[in-house]
């Protein structure tokens, strides 16, 4: 009896040492990471910078690709769709996690494994340069001078514009034309070039440009004043009644599909771990004015949850979807 228990335990430690063994050699060829978003936005950014630490923390290649449309769905439905071997990332935001309230999908980010929640950003009210508008207060004013003429610059049901524009519209009135891109970075072109009157923004995609001048920020989507964009109102000074809904930002992260195998699974995400902590990324998120998360694991998977709640009832509330979060199962915040 005791020749076989030991036999069988002999055995199970076999398999348990193959089981981390078995890819051992992994990555043995390039990963494809999938942007789900446009060339130039913040979501490209942050993950082009991030990912030559990924590689070194890796020792394999990373391949880049943009694969934009549907507010993500295309990227994200096409990573899903992917053989779960570890070789297909998916490097997206925010947006997944608003898909079964919005109607887009019937998946979240519960379909998939969270190797990393790299940081979070604030949102900003954007116009050209040359825009007439100077406040937060001003462009409201406008709006309701001339309500569903002004052109607000958006990436699809669901994104950062769209949300922030739902989170305006349930404390006050912004009664606009929405113009639809393939991501934050075309949208910033149109608002350069003045085909469009302002766009909400991550602060990471207009940081720059609005300290250049090339941009000029009517309000951050904040509560207070931030450091990055010293003089510029929070929303809530025009807007006192929004405060109920902040703070709130869009965030970063990295997935990988939910059955591949978890040695891959624990090396992909010590890498990523690795290379976020990485002095020289550190920098790189707060000279883009974002702040760092580095989560992974349980931690993650309660920072999406609470985000998910919090900004589904908020919609909701405001009433930019019909359908109510807790028959999908969200809880209130």
């Amino acid at each position: 009896m005791l020749k076989k228990l030991f036999a069988g335990l002999t055995l199970a430690a076999s398999a348990a040492g193959f089981g981390l063994a078995a890819h051992a050699g992994y990555p043995e060829r390039p990963i494809q990471a999938v942007i789900p978003w446009g060339a130039g936005g913040a979501t490209d950014n942050v993950m082009r910078s991030l990912s030559p630490y990924v590689e070194k923390e890796l020792g394999g290649k990373l391949i880049l690709s943009n694969r934009p449309g549907g507010t993500a769905v295309i990227g994200t439905s096409y990573v899903l769709g992917q053989q779960p071997n570890g070789y297909t990332l998916l490097l997206g935001a925010e947006n997944p996690q608003l898909y079964p309230v919005l109607g887009l999908a019937q998946f979240d980010y519960g379909a998939l494994h969270p190797i990393n929640l790299i940081g979070q950003n604030v949102a900003v009210i954007a116009t050209h340069a040359d825009s007439p508008y100077n406040s937060m207060a001003d462009l409201l004013a406008a709006a309701r001078a001339n309500p569903g003429t002004l052109r607000m610059g958006g990436a699809g049901a669901g994104a950062l514009p769209s949300t922030v524009h739902a989170m305006i519209n349930a404390v006050g009135e912004l009664k606009v034309r929405e113009v639809t891109f393939g991501g934050d970075g075309p949208g910033i072109t149109a608002l350069m070039g003045k085909h469009i009157d302002f766009m909400p923004l991550s602060l990471a995609a207009a940081k720059e440009l609005i300290r250049t001048g090339k941009l000029k920020a009517l309000a951050v989507v904040n509560a207070e004043e931030i450091p990055e964009l010293p003089g510029v109102e929070p929303i809530s000074k025009a807007l006192p009644a929004i405060a109920e809904y902040l703070p709130w930002g869009p965030f970063w992260g990295v997935w990988v599909h939910k059955d591949t195998p978890e040695d891959i699974k624990q090396k992909l995400t010590a890498a990523y771990a690795r290379a976020v902590a990485s002095p020289e990324f550190q920098t790189f998120l707060k000279n883009y004015g974002a702040k760092s998360l580095n989560l992974s694991g349980d931690e993650a998977s309660q920072y999406l949850q609470r985000w998910q709640s919090v900004t589904a009832w908020s919609m909701y509330k405001a009433k930019a979807v019909a359908t109510s979060p807790d028959t999908l199962g969200i809880a209130r915040p």
